[in-house]
C-alpha cells in the first residue's frame, strides 16, 4: 500500500521552528516531485512549496519564502519542511503529496497525500 506520513508538528511560540518530515511507504520517492501544503482553520487548502524528484528545483509561496526550506533525502526515503521564523498565521495542517513527472503548486495534479500534522504557533 502507497503511503505518506507526516511527522513533526506541534506547538511552537512565535519566531520558533520546527522540522516536518514525509516519509514514504510502499513506494520509493525518488522519482517523484513532492509537495508541502497547508490548511488553515476555515480556510481553503494552500500550496507551500514543492521540490523536484531530483532536488535541482524548488519554489516556495511568497508567504512562507526565506523562512521555509525543502529539502530530501532520497536515500531515507524522506522529504523535510524545515520551518524557521513561525508566525502565528503559520498555524495549520500540513500535508505533503507526491506525483510523478514535474513539480507543480496545484494540488489537484498531485496523486498521493499524507494524513497531515498539526503546527500551531502559539504563545
Amino acid at each position: 500500500q502507497l503511503q505518506l506520513v507526516e511527522s513533526g508538528g506541534g506547538l511552537v511560540q512565535p519566531g520558533g521552528s520546527v522540522r516536518l518530515s514525509c516519509a514514504a511507504s510502499g513506494f520509493t520517492l525518488d522519482t517523484y516531485a513532492i509537495g508541502w501544503f497547508r490548511q488553515a482553520p476555515g480556510k481553503e487548502r494552500e500550496w507551500v512549496s514543492y521540490i523536484s524528484s531530483t532536488a535541482s528545483r524548488t519554489n516556495y509561496a511568497d508567504s512562507v519564502k526565506g523562512r521555509f526550506t525543502i529539502s530530501r533525502d532520497n536515500a531515507k526515503n524522506t522529504v523535510y519542511l524545515q520551518m524557521n521564523s513561525l508566525k502565528p498565521e503559520d498555524t495549520a495542517v500540513y500535508y505533503c503529496a507526491a506525483k510523478t513527472g514535474t513539480a507543480t503548486m496545484i494540488s489537484t495534479r498531485y496523486d498521493y497525500w499524507g494524513q497531515g500534522t498539526q503546527v500551531t504557533v502559539s504563545s
